[in-house]
């Protein structure tokens, strides 16, 4: 059902460490060259392509590819009411955590007459991107909007892809959420094309398109499959990108004092996302490696997606991996660098604040990963394959720019004013000392 790697005893370099430790195959590259066309003709012929496309890929046609506001505001009605209790609370939670995200401006006086702000503005327009393959996805609405609303982006614009079942709609549910949200323009868009629209734009091509289907954005964010990913690595530069996510990704961190039915349903929890989930195991208990292989036969074989499950536990990407200790243990979850990182161990709290590279940390055998999916007040788009070790997820921070605001009086720059002739001088850019000369 799942491999088992046996670091026991052993002392590995980093390098040999990030070796050992499983890891998804994703070939962003080959797809990029799929996708490449894609993006080039959703440029030239805008929204014809993108009709063209959904037919192709997504087996229909949709009349709207901007789906229209009476249309979005009517999918509440059909929303089931615990599923709306549901979101309204998902919204307000992660609201509130998303709130409290943006950073204070600043000024600093560094000397008399001379200072330096700095403001954080918001970029202009977004758009985000809603999967909706082998899932639909109206949680990740809500992680999009509510970080993009809450950093004071004026314009957003979501995509999802058309579905067959509603006539070339997106998903209904991922629709009231956005009306929920007072998000009202909308595209029947999926994939790589809804990348390229919201990076350059598209073209109307029939009445009710109007001459532009859709304005170009600033950034792009929200999570999906490698081709979203290549086509977000061929528009970086044109715009802003969150990141390119791979598929997603649990470890687990945990001694013999975890529960082995909590760890087997947290694994296959992430594991029916997709069969290139991974689903790591780090644990110093050869009886919980043992009691978990068993319960996962029986918690794969009842679950819904067991196909899915079972690829994603038997590849490569996969594993029980055995250390010494927790200090070890902490050693590979920091050189693995997961998307959700589950501390299930005593001390956890105290092991949480080790961990220094980890998209987000759910502590304790009550923070399943299940939780920040949904309602914990997080959000739960992540850094994937490692990039934990550089990235962020995604916040109110996504959405923001410094800028640094410069002002100095006659004063303040003659008492510097020699300093950068020297410095210019120094440089053999002579040029920039005399443009402080011109002043005096």
């Amino acid at each position: 059902m799942i491999t088992r790697i046996d670091l026991r005893g052993r002392v590995l370099s980093r390098r040999e460490l990030l070796q050992e430790l499983p890891r998804a195959e994703v070939d962003v590259e080959h797809a990029a060259e799929a996708v490449a066309p894609i993006i080039a003709a959703v440029r030239e012929r805008g929204a014809a392509e993108l009709r063209d496309l959904a037919e192709r890929f997504d087996g229909v046609r949709p009349q709207h590819v901007r789906v229209p506001a009476a249309t979005i505001t009517a999918a509440v009605d059909r929303l089931d009411p615990q599923v709306r209790a549901a979101l309204e609370e998902t919204i307000r939670r992660v609201r509130q955590v998303h709130g409290a995200q943006r950073p204070d401006d600043f000024t600093v006086q560094v000397a008399p007459g001379a200072t330096v702000r700095q403001r954080w503005l918001p970029v202009r327009r977004v758009g985000l991107y809603v999967p909706g393959g082998l899932a639909v996805y109206p949680s990740s609405v809500v992680m999009n909007v509510v970080a993009a609303q809450e950093a004071g982006v004026g314009s957003l614009a979501v995509a999802s892809p058309p579905q067959q079942d509603e006539g070339g709609l997106p998903d209904p549910v991922v629709l009231a959420t956005c009306a929920l949200l007072g998000v009202d323009e909308v595209y029947a868009v999926g994939g790589a094309q809804a990348v390229a629209m919201f990076a350059y734009g598209a073209a109307g091509s029939q009445a009710e398109d109007g001459d532009t289907l859709c304005e170009p954005v600033d950034v792009i964010t929200g999570p999906g499959n490698v081709y979203v990913a290549a086509a977000k690595r061929l528009v970086r530069g044109v715009v802003g990108i969150d990141a390119e996510a791979g598929p997603t990704e649990i470890a687990i961190l945990a001694d013999g004092t975890a529960d082995a039915n909590h760890v087997a349903a947290d694994l296959v929890s992430q594991a029916e996302h997709d069969p290139l989930a991974a689903a790591v195991l780090v644990t110093t208990s050869v009886e919980l490696a043992g009691s978990v292989e068993a319960k996962l036969v029986d918690r794969v074989d009842a679950t819904r997606h067991r196909e899915r499950v079972t690829t994603a536990l038997n590849g490569a990407q996969s594993a029980i991996v055995l250390v010494d200790d927790l200090d070890a243990g902490l050693d590979v979850v920091n050189a693995y660098g997961a998307e959700h990182l589950e501390i299930q161990a005593v001390g956890a709290s105290a092991l949480a604040d080790r961990v220094t590279s980890a998209g987000a940390i759910f502590v304790g055998p009550y923070s399943p990963v299940s939780l920040g999916d949904y309602m914990a007040g997080s959000n739960h788009v992540l850094p994937t394959g490692g990039c934990a070790h550089f990235a962020s997820g995604l916040g109110v921070h996504s959405f923001l720019r410094a800028v640094q605001v410069v002002e100095y009086d006659a004063d303040a720059l003659a008492v510097v004013a020699d300093r950068i002739v020297a410095l210019a001088d120094a440089e053999g850019l002579p040029a920039h000392g005399e443009a402080v000369r011109a002043r005096f």
